[in-house]
């Protein structure tokens, strides 16, 4: 094993030490659109939850992911409104079969510590994404891209030098595919697919991604953090497009506390935080340059746990989910654009058609009058209530949402409820390892395709923390991937999960915050909510 020179040491300390404070804008004005710039570039922003982690090959949260995007860059980037834009690969071509991606990497990224970026960083990060032995949470995300051989690697039946990725030369890499994947490109924008730097992650282990050790080929370098306080990352001098960058320093304080959030915001310590739930219609009237509403490629859901009793039964799931009114919940505590959701995949995923299921058309009566009827067949009611409990993460939006579902299920079907919240990264273990009943859940696409949505319900998937199993649905995802047009397949798993109930989906997301009118450059566009502090600036106020 190599370890850095002391040339090299000396090298890194000199960026970092010429990074760590802001300075003033290279220049007065944004070269594109004119305006004045600020002269402190400096964005400050609510993060929600201390990530669980920022190392690429494990992140899992939307937190994580979006600081992974600013300390790391893929083959591909994404543009404002969620295009394909190159990352470190300039071009890339695809064979005739349509089952072998050559990426042509440019010659100018450079870690931070002043190496080149190759190929073979891209091939050891993948590898090591499936290698069993790091038990990715997000292997199976690298499953879905069909790489060759990916499943029989994740299951250890296959070294990971088995895996369908190879670097041709040192800018060359290639990836190779089980069966053609018309979306493959967009996948690769994930936080899964970024490079890491093996020399980096030998040395120093588990302990790589802490601010003194950590070197990636973002556009930042992360120089401070603070565990549940705060993230500090500055400008990386060594990024490619560095010239083109022109915030200087983003940091992410952590805050759990909604209402605690928005009251730092009002005093200006925040440039962005999260609307507070129920807030968005008087916020929009009195802060309408600063109040955002837009679709968002998520969805909110309640899971069952099918290996404990009584909810290994399909009555019992369904009752529950037909007792919920989801209009109360978007209308009343919510108010800001929300979607009753009856599927689990939303309406803004692109080239899907929602599938009308049963629940959908039913009034509330009929959904009450069903729920009741299949919660005593199941052998529930007043002389013997279904007992349970809810988990979800601290929250003041969540806790207000299973306050309110857990008052219909008592009201209409005289359920018995408690409420059980818990810290971000104590709920995922929690969750992860099936200590739990009823559980909150949200999923944002990792791409925008229906199957980030589906996969979650195949039977193998690392993100079905249900234990749900249909092998009809197995068998419907895995045909899908082939087909020119897999909407049918897609109609037919929702009504299969509208029907079993492995899920209760409840609304729709909408991105909904509160965002300085100074801070331009926010993707409002991107459904998929990616953004990049390299595209971002702040304007003279």
């Amino acid at each position: 094993m190599k370890i850095f020179t002391s040339l090299k040491l000396l090298f890194l300390a000199s960026v970092l030490l010429a990074t760590a404070c802001p300075s003033s804008a290279t220049v007065a004005t944004h070269p594109s659109s004119g305006e004045k710039l600020a002269a402190q570039q400096v964005f400050t922003y609510r993060m929600g939850a201390e990530p669980p982690s920022i190392d690429p090959q494990l992140v899992e949260d939307v937190e994580g992911s979006a600081v992974a995007r600013d300390l790391f860059e893929g083959l591909l980037t994404q543009k404002a409104d969620g295009s394909l834009a190159p990352g470190v690969a300039e071009r890339w071509e695809l064979n005739p079969a349509k089952t072998i991606y050559t990426f042509h990497l440019r010659k100018n990224a450079r870690w931070s510590n002043g190496e080149p970026v190759t190929a073979h960083d891209f091939v050891y990060a993948w590898r090591r994404a499936v290698d069993p032995k790091l038990a990715s949470p997000y292997a199976g995300y690298l499953e879905l891209t069909t790489l060759k051989n990916v499943s029989a690697v994740i299951r250890g039946e296959m070294p990971t030098t088995a895996l369908g990725v190879s670097a041709i030369d040192d800018y060359t890499l290639q990836a190779e595919l089980d069966a053609p994947l018309a979306y493959f490109p967009t996948m690769l924008v994930h936080s899964t697919t970024m490079p890491t730097p093996q020399k980096v992650i030998e040395q120093y282990g588990d302990s790589w991604s802490r601010p003194n050790h950590l070197v990636g080929n973002g556009a930042y370098v992360l120089t401070e953090h603070v565990l549940n306080e705060r993230m500090v990352r500055v400008r990386n001098p060594l990024y490619w497009n560095n010239q083109n960058t022109i915030l200087d320093k983003v940091i992410g304080l952590i805050i759990d506390d909604e209402s605690q959030a928005y009251n730092r915001y009002q005093a200006n310590e925040l440039d962005k935080t999260e609307v507070p739930t129920g807030q968005f219609k008087r916020l929009q009237k009195e802060r309408p340059a600063e109040t955002f509403s837009s679709p968002r490629l998520c969805s909110y859901y309640y899971m069952f746990n099918l290996d404990k009793a009584p909810f290994d039964d399909q009555r019992v799931r369904q009752a529950l989910s037909y007792a919920i009114d989801r209009d109360i919940i978007t209308n009343n505590i919510l108010g800001a654009g929300q979607i009753p959701a009856y599927t689990f995949t939303p309406g803004s995923t692109a080239n899907f058609s929602v599938p009308e299921v049963a629940l959908a058309s039913m009034s509330r009566n009929d959904r009450i009058k069903t729920a009741k009827a299949l919660l005593a067949e199941a052998g529930f009611g007043p002389s013997r209530p279904l007992k349970t409990t809810i988990f979800y993460n601290t929250s003041e939006g969540h806790k207000k949402i299973a306050i309110a579902i857990s008052q219909m299920w008592k009201q209409r079907l005289g359920v018995q409820v408690t409420l059980q919240n818990q810290e971000w990264k104590t709920f995922l273990s929690t969750r992860g390892a099936g200590d739990f009943e009823i559980a909150r859940g949200a999923w944002c696409g990792d791409y925008n395709e229906a199957s980030t949505f589906l996969d979650l319900m195949r039977s193998g998937s690392d993100q079905n923390d249900m234990r749900y199993k249909n092998a009809r649905i197995d068998q419907l995802l895995a045909e899908a991937k082939t087909l020119a047009d897999p909407n049918p397949n897609y109609a037919q798993i929702e009504q299969i999960v509208a029907t079993e109930a492995p899920i209760i989906p409840i609304y729709h997301y909408t991105g909904v915050m509160l965002l300085k009118p100074y801070v331009k450059g926010w993707p409002h566009q991107n459904v998929e909510a990616n953004w990049y502090s390299r595209e971002m600036y702040i304007t003279e106020h």
